[in-house]
């Protein structure tokens, strides 16, 4: 199937045009020209949506896990179309996109489903005493509902999961919120055939038209007045710490400041204990080095930092490490900024004082390299823009003296989406003392494992301590996401006929 992009924006319903346009930067194939938002575009849409709520927002758990269903069916029915032009426009393999399109589908079903259960709803009932002394107590009911229009930004590097009918707007929808996406100017062909798709499960549903919308933009006016428009209640990102925190500082500063959901950056340190270096070090160094490799380093929570004990063992993880990025071959990455990025902070690394660089080839144009370096536990410490993520395959090791040393180090990490554990049973009770720190610092701690696959479920934590996330108290991924876009309410005295819900515990 041949996908040609129109490049109009969708709102309630209806493809808009705009007279400023921009034009697609693809890995390869055809450009495309797209429509670019404006703040009145928004207004209209965030209109829409408020207006949609009052139908959306009362609707029924299972019309809605319908809806999910449908968007799921009609994505899953583009799906040669979706892989043709997402592959063109951000150089990932199909076989790359057809397990996105699968994890996007299959996060849209479990939502359904979550959302039939009713235990999200968290209702609680504490019955009436009125015979109570010195004062009776009323009938109090508690049950959480959906607060409104929530605006969702595609990510760069997940052009299905974690953009139109992403993580964020299938909670979101499962809420019962209206949704309305600023699409990302690095796909904006794949976003709006997922538009589409949505758009095409609205009316097959008779969803009300508002409940969705999408706007394109290549530049940050849409995304500021997005965040910015009081009809909005809240906001899901996923993207650099810059451009996180500039959108946080916009919701903050509102009249009404409204919850920033932001999944922003992290170098996801992994703490190689003796025992498992002494065991296994040159298949830990490949499996790092793998891990580093996947998707070109462009994914949230690529290993970045690798901490090991100096000795003769470590050698051997270094070496091992070192050869397996050497016979790596070149990756295409997602944009040409990105690819700009990522060649600065190797740069940057390989200027800082202490700081020894062991895997080195250039990058040319979109084509990565993986790169290497390595810095003691003191120069670390001394260069905090060691700390900073680089986006792309870059691998950093801290040589420690001790794990005396190794646990000070964590203590100094900022917050992190995950932290890994690589340990032998001989480890226990270095791997005590590190977990107390450990859980302070990340949304998710793994033993023997890399971090690169986020599993969707019920038990998933992605987010972290700030500036993995800028609410470590939510999650991006799994269940426990449809969180972020319900607020408890206390209903008290309050006849059945009048709760929202069919109350039952």
């Amino acid at each position: 199937m041949t996908f040609t992009p129109h490049g109009k924006h969708l709102v309630a319903g209806e493809w808009v045009a705009t007279d400023t346009t921009f034009s697609s930067e693809p890995a390869h194939g055809p450009s495309h020209t797209f429509c670019v938002g404006t703040p009145d575009l928004v207004a209209r849409a965030c209109a829409a949506a408020e207006a949609a709520f009052e139908t959306y927002g009362y609707s029924s758990r299972e019309s809605r896990a319908d809806f999910l269903n449908a968007i799921a069916d009609e994505i899953e029915a583009r799906g040669e179309a979706i892989a043709q032009i997402g592959t063109q426009e951000t150089g990932l393999p199909e076989a790359r996109l057809e397990g996105e399109r699968g994890r996007t589908c299959g996060q849209l079903r479990l939502f359904a489903d979550h959302i039939l259960k009713g235990d999200y709803m968290d209702r609680r009932h504490d019955v009436a005493l009125p015979d109570r002394t010195p004062l009776p107590r009323p009938d109090l009911k508690m049950i959480q509902r959906p607060i409104g229009p929530v605006a969702v930004f595609g990510a760069s590097n997940f052009p299905l999961a974690f953009s139109t009918a992403g993580g964020d707007t299938a909670a979101a929808l499962a809420a019962g919120c209206p949704v309305v996406v600023k699409g990302h100017a690095a796909h904006p062909g794949t976003g709006e055939i997922v538009a589409e798709a949505i758009d095409a499960a609205i009316q097959k549903t008779g969803m009300p038209a508002g409940t969705f919308s999408f706007i394109q933009d290549n530049g940050y006016e849409v995304g500021s007045a997005l965040v910015q428009h009081p009809l909005i209640r809240a906001v899901g990102f996923t993207g650099s710490l810059r451009g996180g925190r500039a959108l946080f500082d916009l919701c903050a500063t509102r009249p009404e400041p409204i919850p920033f959901f932001g999944e922003l950056g992290s170098i996801n340190p992994v703490f190689c204990l003796p025992g498992t270096i002494k065991k296994r070090a040159e298949t830990l160094g490949q499996a790092w080095a793998a891990s580093l490799l996947m998707g070109a380093g462009q994914f949230c929570t690529n290993p970045g930092v690798a901490l090991v004990v100096k000795g003769p063992q470590a050698d051997k993880f270094v070496q091992a490490t070192v050869s397996a990025l050497q016979e790596a071959t070149p990756q295409t990455m997602l944009t040409d900024g990105i690819a700009e990025a990522y060649a600065r902070g190797v740069t940057d690394f390989a200027k800082t004082s202490g700081v020894q660089q062991l895997v080195s080839e250039k990058c040319v144009g979109r084509q990565a390299v993986a790169t290497l370096f390595k810095v003691s536990g003191t120069e670390w410490r001394a260069n905090e823009a060691l700390s900073d993520e680089v986006f792309g395959p870059l691998g950093l090791i801290i040589e420690v003296e001790d794990v005396d040393e190794m646990v000070a180090l964590a203590k100094s990490f900022d917050g992190q989406l995950t932290c890994t554990l690589q340990m032998e049973h001989a480890d226990m009770a270095h791997a005590a003392r590190l977990m107390p720190v450990l859980e302070r610092k990340a949304g998710r701690i793994l033993v023997n494992g890399f971090p690169t696959g986020v599993e969707v479920a019920d038990s998933m934590v992605h987010g972290g301590p700030y500036p993995a996330s800028t609410n470590f108290g939510a999650t991006s991924v799994g269940t426990l996401s449809i969180r972020r876009f319900l607020r408890p309410v206390c209903y008290q005295n309050m006849p059945d006929d009048l709760l929202p819900e069919r109350f039952q515990i």
